[in-house]
């Protein structure tokens, strides 16, 4: 209904906000639930919380209780767009998130390793999702789609990394300090960037004509993007978390930093490109601002991780449907699409690691590593769902990916660290990392940008019996 010019807006109907109050609560619920019982099982909890939409879903609710499952959850796109609108605000403040936590001196200390291991983890399968994106059949892509948009974002889809994922299996498993944790967490930043950057040029080439004129507009408003934040964004983080810093309580960092995060990602999808792109650059912003203490971010990780996070990856099962998977060309064609991007990402890794003189037992480590998909995954593939580029097939199959190559890492990576000696370096990071080197408190050498150089300095000698 369109209102004349200065009417009220009419407040949600009454059964409208019951319906999203219950949907919100119950996902919220089973996914807390869930990704906990997966944690105590070794799994990433963002499998369990995959799980609860997919048990109120049309896979198991659907199908059991269809009455109240239509109840619960309508087929009406308004109501649906109340849970997407939830949904988006925590998977950008999730990415920007992500993008406070990148460690640009870890980056420039093993960049150019790191970068060796990176492009091979991501051309091998890019280029092999794109050859199969060409190669399935037309039936598995939604009308009106562009042959060439499908294959290059499935082949995206094939690429990406999850350091979220991979953060938590590297501190889980104790491996943080290790050389092969550091290079899969850097390999794995440039993997996310490079992800972000390819995921907002193929979003602005949806629905258009594929050309040269398409990809070159959308390389053009990403480099008025990239440009705002370096000469706009940047100074404007720094005075804007100097000023919130001044407070005794966190709430205003916590508060600045969200808004910078929601303005850059603003700000890419008013220049047609994928919003969660300039979620992760409005992060790096904050992160590399200098004046974002860890501390007061603390709040906004609690909330975003344990309720807003959830609460959109619980959303994003509910849009799974496995019973497709009984389809024999659904099930085929999933079958082709896991172990391509298992194969891919492992071959591609290990080449890329042996090319940097890293041994074999360091580059199968690696390619482990790497090949967890989890969060990032999942959230490309709803973007490509969201636009249309994916159908409700070939979007199951691609979050399935996500978690088999989640569950895949640890053991792969358990086995492959076993045989890898630790070196001198490595102890002494470990010690840094708990604060003790031979009974002395040290802590990094400071280098411009608040960034450890792997330099150590003494602060107590007195150990930690003091």
């Amino acid at each position: 209904m369109t209102l004349s010019t200065g009417a009220p807006v009419a407040p949600i109907a009454t059964h409208d906000l019951l319906v999203f109050l219950l949907q919100v609560a119950l996902l919220l619920l089973l996914a807390h639930v869930l990704g906990r019982l997966a944690g105590r099982l070794g799994m990433p909890a963002v499998v369990g919380e995959l799980l609860a939409g997919v048990v109120l879903g049309p896979s198991l609710l659907g199908h059991l209780a269809p009455a109240v499952s239509a109840w619960l959850f309508p087929a009406a796109s308004e109501q649906f767009h109340l849970l997407d609108a939830v949904g988006q605000v925590g998977v950008l403040l999730l990415v920007g998130l992500t993008g406070m936590h990148v460690d640009m001196g870890l980056v420039r200390r093993r960049g150019l390793t790191a970068a060796g291991v990176s492009a091979g983890g991501l051309c091998v399968p890019l280029g092999l999702g794109v050859v199969a994106g060409f190669l399935l059949p037309r039936t598995l892509v939604p009308h009106g789609t562009d042959a060439t948009v499908f294959a290059l974002f499935l082949g995206v889809a094939m690429c990406v990394s999850a350091i979220p994922v991979i953060a938590k299996v590297l501190m889980d498993m104790g491996l943080l300090h290790r050389n092969v944790g550091q290079l899969t967490l850097t390999a794995g930043m440039i993997d996310d960037a490079f992800g972000w950057f390819v995921l907002s040029v193929i979003s602005a080439m949806a629905g258009k004509a594929v050309s040269a004129g398409t990809v070159l507009t959308a390389l053009a408003h990403l480099a008025v993007l990239v440009a705002s934040a370096l000469v706009i964004g940047r100074p404007l983080a720094r005075r804007a978390l100097r000023s919130a810093a001044g407070a005794t309580e966190p709430g205003p960092t916590v508060a600045t930093a969200a808004v910078l995060v929601l303005l850059a990602a603003a700000g890419a999808h008013a220049l047609g490109m994928e919003a969660v792109f300039g979620a992760f650059v409005g992060g790096l912003l904050v992160g590399t601002s200098g004046r974002a203490d860890p501390a007061r971010l603390a709040p906004l990780r609690a909330v975003v991780l344990a309720v807003l996070a959830p609460v959109y990856f619980a959303i994003a099962g509910l849009r799974m449907d496995l019973t497709a998977l009984g389809r024999p060309r659904v099930l085929v064609a999933g079958i082709a699409i896991l172990l391509i991007a298992i194969a891919g990402k492992f071959i591609g890794v290990y080449a890329g690691a042996r090319a940097s003189r890293l041994n074999g037992w360091e580059a199968l480590a690696l390619g482990a590593g790497l090949n967890a998909r989890g969060v990032i995954e999942v959230v490309v593939a709803m973007v490509g769902l969201r636009l249309g580029i994916l159908g409700v097939e070939v979007y199951t199959i691609v979050v399935l990916v996500a978690i088999v190559t989640s569950l895949m890492a640890p053991p792969i990576l358990r086995f492959a660290v076993a045989r890898i000696e630790e070196t001198a370096e490595e102890e002494i990071r470990e010690s840094e990392q708990r604060g003790w080197i031979g009974g002395h408190l040290v802590r990094p050498f400071p280098e411009a940008g608040g960034r450890g150089s792997g330099e150590y300095r003494l602060v107590d000698e007195r150990g930690p019996d003091g």
